[in-house]
């Protein structure tokens, strides 16, 4: 018999988190990461609070909930979030095997009060040698050297 889930009641909370945020000095961004109806791990952002980038609330919450159950993959796992995930936090998720997204705000309505993740949306999508930021590639043949050596790898643990 499956347990009907209260999504507004996860989004709310991730709301919550949102608005706690801002009065604590922190960015308006919370998320909740839920699994079978219980909430493993509720987050808000903290980048100007723990001076990191990459504090934002659904990273916090990915963090929190993989040292929660001990494990890197948070499959079977919904995440709530107040806002549409910025590229970084989207990949994250991904990365994290979150089966499901639900969020609040959208990237439009983050850009209105100057929180514009839209411009690194449009960098992924031009070739290396158009964007912004320089990147060329360095050393290729040692690079590869760490790859040869996760292949030849008998027990190594997938991700």
């Amino acid at each position: 018999m499956s347990q009907e889930i209260n999504h507004e009641f996860f989004m709310r909370e991730a709301i919550r988190l949102a608005n706690e945020s801002v009065a604590a000095g922190g960015g308006p961004f919370g998320a909740v990461i839920v699994r079978d109806g219980r909430i493993l791990a509720g987050c808000s952002n903290s980048v100007t609070i723990d001076n990191d980038p990459t504090a934002h609330a659904e990273v916090n919450a990915i963090r929190s909930a993989c040292r929660s159950v001990g494990n890197f993959s948070l499959a079977g796992c919904t995440i709530y979030t107040s806002c549409e995930p910025c590229p970084m936090c989207l990949g994250a998720i991904y990365w994290a095997g979150i089966d499901h997204i639900y969020y609040g705000n959208t990237r439009k309505d983050a850009a209105e009060v100057n929180f514009a993740d839209d411009f690194i949306y449009e960098e992924l999508e031009r070739p290396i040698a158009s964007r912004r930021l320089p990147m060329q590639r360095l050393l290729a043949g040692e690079a590869l050297e760490s790859f040869r050596l996760w292949s030849a790898k008998t027990d190594k643990t997938e991700y």
